[in-house]
C-alpha cells in the first residue's frame, strides 16, 4: 500500500528534522511530503533546506520562505518572526535560497489537496476552528486536503448532510478517511504549539484511505541552544520546551 509521511512547519529546526526523518525512515512510508516553512524562527536554515531537497518527493512554500525570499513584507510577521526571517536572509545559501524560490504554497498529489495555510487562502489563514474549517471544505475541490501553518496537530470532516467537526489530534489517534471530506494538519516539526513539545507529523495511507498522528522526541536543548548561539530572541528557544 502507498503511504506517505506528512510534516510542516519545520523552521530550520536540525534536531527535529533529523529525529523525524528517523521516524520515517524506520516506518513504511513510501514517500515524504512537506508542506511549507522549511526556514523561520531557527537556527539551521541551510541544514533544514538541504534535508528536504534529499528527502522530500514533494515540498511546498510557506509563509516564512516567501519572508525570507522577499516576497511577503516583514511587518505581517511577529517581532521574532521577523528577526529570525531577516537573519535567515544573512546566512542562507544561493543555492537553498533558489529552491525556496522554486516552490509553490500550494500543490496537488494525485487526489489530495495540498495547501501550506488553507484552501482559502494557502499563505496565511490559520484553519484552528470548526467554522474556519467548514468555509475551507465548501472552497476546496478535493475530496481530502492537507494544511499545516497553525504548528497544532488536528483534523476536521464533513460528511454528507452534516456539520463540520473536528479538532486537535494526539499522539496514536487514527483517522478513518474512506468517506466524508476532510482537513489534515500533521502539526509542526520544528515549533509545535499545542502542548507537546515533540515533533508532530501524519502517516496517510492513500490506498486505505486512513491516516494515523506520530510525535517524535528529540533533541530540545541541542535546539534550542543553536537558536541562543545565532543570538536570535530567547523566546524563539525557551518556548521549545513547552510547544508552545
Amino acid at each position: 500500500m502507498m503511504k506517505v509521511a506528512v510534516i510542516s512547519d519545520i523552521h530550520a529546526n536540525r534536531q527535529a528534522f533529523e529525529a523525524v526523518l528517523q521516524d520515517v525512515a524506520d516506518s513504511d512510508a513510501a514517500e515524504l511530503w512537506c508542506l511549507g516553512d522549511l526556514v523561520g524562527y531557527g537556527a539551521d536554515p541551510d541544514a533544514c533546506v538541504e534535508l528536504a531537497r534529499r528527502h522530500a518527493a514533494v515540498c511546498l512554500a510557506g509563509n516564512h520562505d516567501l519572508a525570507v525570499l522577499g516576497e511577503v513584507p516583514m511587518k505581517d510577521f511577529s517581532r521574532g518572526a521577523s528577526l529570525a526571517a531577516q537573519w535567515t536572509q544573512d546566512v542562507i545559501s544561493p543555492e537553498n535560497l533558489a529552491f525556496l524560490a522554486s516552490l509553490q504554497a500550494t500543490g496537488k498529489e494525485g487526489a489530495v489537496g495540498l495547501y501550506h495555510a488553507s484552501p482559502r487562502d494557502p499563505v496565511w489563514e490559520y484553519v484552528l476552528s470548526v467554522l474556519l474549517a467548514e468555509l475551507c471544505l465548501d472552497a476546496q475541490s478535493e475530496r481530502v486536503c492537507l494544511i499545516g501553518h497553525s504548528h497544532v496537530a488536528c483534523s476536521f470532516e464533513r460528511h454528507e448532510g452534516e456539520a463540520a467537526k473536528g479538532g486537535s489530534r494526539k499522539e496514536g489517534e487514527w483517522l478513518d478517511l474512506s468517506s466524508g471530506e476532510w482537513l489534515l494538519n500533521p502539526g509542526s516539526v520544528g515549533q509545535p504549539r499545542d502542548g507537546d513539545p515533540r515533533a508532530g507529523w501524519l502517516l496517510l495511507d492513500l490506498d486505505g484511505w486512513s491516516a494515523s498522528y506520530r510525535r517524535t522526541p528529540y533533541d530540545i536543548a541541542g535546539a534550542a541552544g543553536a537558536i541562543r548561539a545565532a543570538r536570535l530572541p530567547a523566546s524563539l528557544a525557551e518556548r521549545l520546551e513547552y510547544g508552545q
